[in-house]
């Protein structure tokens, strides 16, 4: 599976496989996975703010 298959699936983009056997323990792995990613864009939007919409702002 490639990794942007992966990323599109953790975003709900893309629909999962139905043939790919889905365990209790998978399922906490992924949840984890989608509320770090989650994470991350978040903090990659206020990372660009800051450096490159706020110096603009205070010209």
């Amino acid at each position: 599976m490639g990794i942007l298959r992966q990323l599109a699936e953790y975003l709900y983009i893309k629909k999962r496989d139905p043939k790919e056997p889905l365990t209790k323990w998978m399922k906490y792995m992924h949840g984890m996975n989608r509320i770090s990613l989650i994470m991350f864009i978040i903090v990659l939007i206020i990372a660009i703010f800051k450096l490159l919409i706020l110096p603009l702002l205070r010209h």
